[in-house]
């Protein structure tokens, strides 16, 4: 999210001196913001590694554009190197500002006497070698301290909200309030979590310290639920009688609920709401914690995870793409696709040399669950994601950069009736009644995005004695605000972040 800043000047000064001020703070009080794109089509390259150190370095975000604080340009002691997939790598001194642009050429590979014998691997063998291999260039046996940058997107939207208004014994509980309740609920909200912190451990055990947070979305959505819970609470109160209790019935199902056993549960729903708005520091670092020990979770090599692309191989149909370069070394371009009722296709970018898969690409081709019965449905129908990998300082493949993105429908298209009975009063038990019909059809995306920019390995001892107690909160912001992140290296944020604002 860091810009360039402006700068800023002490006019107790002379225009001589303010001068000289400028020249010098035009070097290094500015963060430098660059665009990778591709040399012939001048598109951006996405996800493309800019080489800080050995195992130091940042990616550009999915529109190409990377950006280094003025404290990181300040610790280079050499040139950065700037590589992607397919392209020819470019090294650069200390960047400048008018470096805005940067050009990658694609790549002409030579390809080494491995490819051109007479009995080169079919994709099977290539595939594998990879699962020989997994043991040594995934090994989980060394501990590593690693400076990251995490990012939550989720995006909700409803396609259909509507409350069928049939009969109401309450005058207040008419066609105009469904109408308007209707009306509140959201058709479109977002929700973006950002994090900088220091992220410790190996692929089994994890630990993470929080920097600095921010949570972006607009809290008026969620304050109109509270106040509409509120009114209806107020109706209830004032035109149910005393032992009364609320039968609560949909198509063939239905319960019964004690009035005051009602307000008591809206009570408790309240204080639920109040704790939620009051997260603990401790509460949003597990929060993170146990995002990113999901997306470790479901890396392609561990046995549970939803990537079953090399434990069930021979369910797999492989072809042999084409070879190509990452970070100087020659891949072999693996793609992958269902042979019967298997869930996903991708690419993998295996490692010539060592078999290791250095790049993944995966998405689903068909619902990896669905459910309707009784007028409920749901249906995940996203699964797709990424993950680079590179060897970090204990000689092992670790994350790089890892996406996923996990999305589902559902709707409830049922009726509803609400009665108020009483079994006090002589006569018809039966008081009041509100009979509706609900058809809500709406979806959920969730994208979360790990940059790793720095690793250094570290020993069992070290691991364990680092203390997990946090004290940062995330800050809320109604709008995306670019001088948020200034001195600390993120990855930079996409157009939609870049646009959100809560409109007031």
């Amino acid at each position: 999210m860091t810009t360039v800043t402006s700068l800023r000047f002490s006019f107790i000064f002379t225009i001589s001196l303010i001068a000289l001020l400028c020249t010098s703070q035009g070097i290094q009080a500015q963060d430098f913001t660059a665009r990778v794109i591709d040399q012939k089509t001048a598109t951006p390259i996405p996800f493309a590694t800019i080489k800080l150190g050995q195992y130091s370095g940042v990616v550009t975000n999915e529109e190409g554009y990377f950006t280094l604080t003025n404290e990181t340009i300040a610790r280079l002691s050499d040139s950065i190197r700037i590589s992607s997939m397919g392209y020819e790598g470019k090294q650069l001194w200390l960047p400048t500002q008018k470096d805005t642009l940067i050009a990658l050429a694609p790549a002409t590979l030579a390809l080494k006497p491995v490819f051109l014998t007479n009995n080169p691997l079919t994709p099977e063998e290539i595939v594998e070698k990879v699962k020989q291999q997994l043991a040594v260039n995934y090994a989980d046996n060394g501990y590593t301290q690693k400076n990251i940058f995490f990012r939550q997107s989720d995006l909700n939207s409803m396609s259909k909200t509507a409350i069928n208004f049939k009969k109401s014994t309450i005058e207040e509980l008419d066609k105009e309030l469904m109408d308007s309740i209707a009306g509140l609920i959201p058709k479109k909200t977002e929700y973006y979590r950002e994090t900088v912190g220091t992220f410790y451990g190996n692929y089994r055990q994890q630990k993470l310290k929080v920097t600095k947070a921010a949570e972006l979305y607009d809290k008026t959505k969620d304050i109109s639920v509270d106040g509409l819970s509120e009114k209806l609470e107020r109706i209830f109160e004032e035109n149910v009688k005393p032992n009364s209790y609320l039968k609560i019935k949909s198509g063939i199902f239905g319960t019964k609920v004690q009035l005051d056993s009602a307000m008591a549960a809206q009570e408790e729903s309240k204080e639920e709401v109040i704790k939620v708005e009051r997260v603990t520091a401790e509460d949003f670092s597990n929060q993170i914690k146990n995002r990113i020990s999901e997306l470790y979770a479901q890396l392609f090599f561990n046995e549970d995870s939803e990537i079953d692309v090399l434990r069930k191989s021979n369910r797999y149909r492989f072809t042999l793409d084409s070879y190509t370069i990452i970070e100087d070394i020659p891949v072999y371009v693996v793609r992958f696709s269902p042979k019967g009722k298997k869930d996903f296709k991708g690419v993998m970018y295996v490692n010539t040399e060592d078999y290791a898969v250095m790049r993944l690409e995966f998405e689903n081709v068909r619902r990896l669950r669905s459910f309707g019965l009784f007028g409920i449905s749901y249906a995940h129908t996203v699964y797709r994601g990424k993950s680079i990998f590179s060897k970090d300082a204990n000689g092992r493949y670790s994350p790089r950069y890892l996406e996923l993105e996990d999305g589902n429908t559902f709707g409830i298209d049922r009726p509803l009736k609400v009665i108020e009975k009483n079994k006090f009063v002589k006569g018809r038990r039966k008081q009041n009644e509100l009979s509706l019909g609900i058809d809500f059809q709406g979806g959920q995306l969730n994208k979360y995005e790990m940059v790793v920019f720095d690793t250094e390995a570290i020993d069992e001892a070290t691991y364990k004695d680092v203390n997990e107690a946090q004290e940062v909160q995330p800050v809320y912001l109604t709008k995306y605000d670019p001088t948020f992140w200034d001195g600390y290296t993120i990855m930079e944020p996409n157009s939609a972040i870049q646009s959100f604002e809560v409109q007031q």
